[in-house]
């Protein structure tokens, strides 16, 4: 890269916010990557997973969801994993995740044919794409080669995950400080068409939205009604009431939720955002189209697996707590 070219590109990450303590070096990721040192582990935990999620397929969206709350905060070394009352996992950000127990499945199989060579950052990866798989989604090859960190707090995760509420600036920001583009955060925001929220993450758009809307009028407005019967303003259980954030085909993964968003009936103002805001409509467009989408979200997954990737750390020997006799 030249002088030119590298200055322009930190300006660009100062510019879009702190700088990721992350490393876009994704030369250890291979694909195939255990083919020689456990030669069974991707058969072996793809079995394992898809047992689990027949058990609770619900768990599968989840799947996807950890990757991405992984890699988001300190690259994807499944730190997400790591249990401890000030770990990423206990963020309050993160108290609706689900699938630790698939990982730990998954891990456990791996283990007894391959002591202590597969790592937990990769089963998430894996166990992200097999779920997607398993909502009659996309294929694609995962890359392995992560190793474990050792670090997780909860205050990085609340600052590092994207919100709710967050404007398509905020998210272009957050993806590009990634090394991720604008068009893959899109692609990858199509995996909501097997998401669920909550509705206390939504009551702020239907009640008393601001000064001049008591309702935010970027909503349908037969949608907005139809919330509301679901999430009623200052309800007790609105912290546990789930909505779906596709309104065509919930839990079929698909590219339906894009026709969610130019219908209007985007569940969170960061899911809306992205068809009311002229840099990212023309995607979400385009991404209307199945195969478009499946093809490319396979591709942005694998983008996205590459971020703050470690060449230092270890082999964790259970994926909920770090090895005792340091790195390895």
């Amino acid at each position: 890269m030249t002088k030119i070219g590298f200055v322009l590109l930190v300006s660009i990450l100062l510019f879009s916010g702190e700088l990721c303590n992350c490393s876009y070096s994704y030369g250890q990721l291979k694909d195939n990557y255990y083919s020689t040192s456990c030669k069974d582990a991707e058969s072996v935990m793809k079995k394992v997973i898809d047992a689990e999620l027949d058990k609770d397929l619900a768990a599968a969206a989840g799947l996807i969801r950890l990757a991405y709350h992984d890699c988001f905060v300190e690259g994807c070394d499944g730190s997400i994993l790591l249990e401890g009352s000030d770990t990423e996992r206990s963020a309050l950000i993160n108290a609706n995740l689900k699938g630790y127990e698939v990982i730990d499945a998954a891990k456990a199989a791996v283990e007894e044919i391959c002591p202590g060579v597969v790592s937990c950052a990769d089963i998430v990866q894996y166990a992200a794409r097999d779920g997607t798989v398993k909502l009659n989604g996309s294929t694609w090859e995962v890359q392995g080669g992560r190793k474990d960190g050792r670090v997780s707090n909860a205050a990085t995760a609340e600052a590092n995950l994207p919100k709710p509420t967050d404007s398509a600036t905020q998210l272009i920001s957050a993806f590009v400080r990634r090394g991720l583009s604008t068009r893959e955060m899109v692609v990858l925001s199509g995996s909501h068409t097997v998401g669920v929220g909550h509705c206390d993450k939504i009551v702020g758009r239907l009640y008393n939205f601001n000064s001049s809307y008591f309702t935010d009028p970027s909503i349908d407005s037969t949608y907005a009604e139809s919330l509301k019967t679901q999430c009623p303003q200052n309800s007790d259980e609105n912290t546990d009431t789930q909505v779906f954030m596709d309104t065509f085909t919930p839990g079929e993964f698909d590219a339906k939720y894009f026709n969610t968003l130019t219908e209007r009936k985007g569940l969170f103002t960061s899911d809306q955002t992205l068809f009311e805001d002229a840099r990212t409509k023309r995607s979400v467009t385009s991404l209307k189209s199945e195969g478009r989408f499946q093809k490319e979200f396979g591709q942005a997954m694998r983008a996205m697996g590459g971020v703050g990737v470690k060449s230092v750390g270890e082999i964790r020997k259970t994926c909920g707590a770090v090895n005792s006799n340091g790195l390895k």
